[in-house]
């Protein structure tokens, strides 16, 4: 498995945990499940892969509604997805 693999990997298994936690809102969790959804999209690119995710979560990280636990951890991930380069 390629370093960009194990980022993404890495990086679903982050959004996996932001899914199945109840104190996040309904909305971020169905965001943080289409992020790991779109990295496991093995017929992509991996820059392409994080690219999508990264977009999906940017656009909710400023959500006012989220948890601070929460938004720490997207930040992490997009930090994570961030470092993922051709």
């Amino acid at each position: 498995m390629s370093s960009q693999e194990e980022k993404l990997q890495q990086v679903t298994d982050i959004m996996e945990r932001v899914v199945e936690d109840m104190s996040v809102p309904r909305n971020i969790r169905r965001a943080a499940n289409e992020a790991k959804d779109s990295l496991r999209e093995s017929d992509d690119d991996p820059v392409v892969r994080a690219a999508s995710a990264i977009s999906i979560l940017d656009e909710i990280s400023n959500d006012p509604n989220m948890p601070v636990h929460a938004r720490t951890t997207i930040w992490n991930a997009l930090s994570v997805l961030e470092t993922v380069k051709e």
